[in-house]
């Protein structure tokens, strides 16, 4: 512009340097740390949650004094962005880190090859065997019973549900979503322990991993149904019309077009629901009974699992038991996790997905 001098500072705004950004960053958490810990009320989960607070608020007044207020404010919103980033990833490295360090110590083979069986409480030995076999047949029945059911349900309310009808469908989709696990339990306790287990046993209520599996097949149908009906929804119209335009009649084009396009979103719902019937504890409690012997037959005799496994384990008076729980945790994350990735896997050289 005319009469205008173009000097440094009008081409270059002035900047925050690294080395000042770093300092308050130091700064914060040494007066964060200063105060939790010499004050002694709380750990190092508190000193960092106190150092992101005082490093934002030196980073806005030094930022403001360098850059000028709207600069300012851009850094300070982006390093809000990153430090609740950073902040909600710290607990799960914790959890991850205690699950770790504390797990491993009864990470051998006879925790994987033995049982509670006759362990008393001054006894070192004794493992999981029951409680992860226990949790794959009960896991793996009831993801046979709620998988077929929810993503059938999931397709009728997105392809074919209108009126009344399927809302009424996603209106009580929507209340089992939040029923407590524990009513899950009772449910299954009275329909199947009380009231239909005695007809195939002499008359006498029976508990069964079977039973648990109703139960956690009742947890896991909402969320399977959910997941399956928002991925469905993402699916393009146009894929859909295409279809339907070469004369391929709506079941066809739902199991070969719709369906492998949400596949991969689909097997995530899934494994998120399989993930919640695992680490539930009061089902299996309520219908299984939680036997510390080794049953394989699901379908007579009471059963454990890991997640109830480590409830009693955590509560049990004997100084071997916090080893045993840590470890079993340990192997649920682990369980959880080999079944994800291969789930994942499966997904994406499945011919349906192609």
């Amino acid at each position: 512009m005319p009469g205008v001098v173009m000097t440094p500072d009008n081409i270059r705004s002035r900047k925050l340097p690294v080395v000042t950004n770093v300092v308050i960053a130091v700064a914060a958490f040494a007066i964060a740390a200063a105060i939790v810990l010499g004050l002694d009320i709380g750990n190092w989960v508190l000193v960092a949650v106190f150092g992101a607070a005082f490093y934002l608020i030196g980073l806005s007044v030094v930022a403001g004094r360098i850059e000028g207020k709207r600069a300012a404010r851009n850094r300070t919103m982006k390093a809000l962005i990153y430090t609740a980033c950073v902040l909600a990833v710290l607990p799960l490295i914790s959890v991850i880190w205690t699950l770790v360090t504390k797990g491993l110590a009864r990470f051998d083979a006879d925790f994987f090859g033995s049982s509670m069986n006759n362990i008393g409480a001054r006894d070192a030995n004794g493992g999981a065997y029951h409680a992860i076999i226990g949790t794959l047949e009960q896991v793996g029945l009831a993801t046979l019973m709620a998988v077929p059911v929810g993503v059938l349900g999931a397709i009728y309310l997105v392809e074919y549900g209108r009126g009344k009808f399927a809302g009424t469908v996603r209106f009580f989709v929507d209340v089992m979503t939040g029923v407590p696990s524990i009513v899950a339990g009772l449910f299954v306790y009275t329909f199947w322990v009380l009231g239909v287990s005695p007809i195939f046993n002499d008359g006498r209520p029976q508990a069964s991993g079977f039973a648990a599996a109703m139960a956690l097949a009742v947890l896991m149908l909402p969320t399977v149904v959910r997941s399956t009906e928002e991925m469905l929804r993402l699916v393009p119209g146009p894929l859909r019309e295409g279809s339907y335009a070469l004369g391929v009649p709506q079941w066809k084009t739902i199991l070969r077009v719709v369906l492998p396009t949400a596949l991969p979103g689909i097997v995530t719902g899934i494994m998120l629901a399989v993930a919640r019937a695992a680490g539930e504890t009061a089902p299996v409690l309520l219908a299984a009974g939680g036997l510390a012997a080794i049953n394989f037959n699901p379908f007579e005799g009471g059963q454990s699992s890991l997640a109830l496994f480590v409830y009693q384990q955590a509560g049990d008076g004997s100084k071997f038991a916090p080893d045993r729980a840590w470890t079993a945790a340990l192997t649920l994350v682990a369980l959880v996790l080999i079944l994800t990735v291969a789930a994942k896997l499966l997904a994406r050289r499945n011919k349906l997905s192609r």
